[in-house]
């Protein structure tokens, strides 16, 4: 059974990487044994596409290029590697918490302001500004 190939563009739409980023990604090396048709264009297979689905992901965890070309090369060496993957992959993951943790104390700090305008706004509380002097009436 023959395997199915994608050109360019399907690569794209099925990973929907932009064809700038995907030809980028392989320039730089991150895509490796990428495969050629007989007009020399780059054909990717389904592993190829799993591949940089994986790219795009680690991408998102904050990865740089060189650490995702790091994390590649542990791959390509093997099973041997997966101990050191686990580490590189352990602290992006602490890092990512680590920014959940901020956006929610931005959430948190939106809601309490939205609710602290709308007890102002309805009469509830006195308005005050911790940045402009707020003249007393009555």
């Amino acid at each position: 059974m023959q395997k199915e190939l994608y050109s360019m563009k399907q690569a794209c739409e099925k990973t929907g990487l932009s064809y700038d980023t995907l030809k980028f990604y392989c320039n730089e090396g991150l895509v490796p044994n990428v495969k050629r048709d007989k007009n020399n264009y780059r054909i990717f297979d389904d592993n190829d596409i799993a591949w940089i689905g994986s790219l795009q992901c680690l991408k998102n965890c904050g990865m740089s290029i060189v650490e995702m070309k790091e994390y590649m090369e542990l791959c390509l060496a093997g099973e041997k590697t997966i101990p050191e993957r686990k580490i590189v992959l352990d602290g992006k993951l602490k890092e990512l918490e680590h920014k959940i943790h901020e956006i929610q104390e931005s959430i948190d700090y939106i809601h309490w302001k939205q609710n602290l305008y709308d007890d102002f706004l309805s009469g509830k509380k006195k308005y005050y500004s911790n940045l402009v002097k707020v003249d007393e009436e009555g």
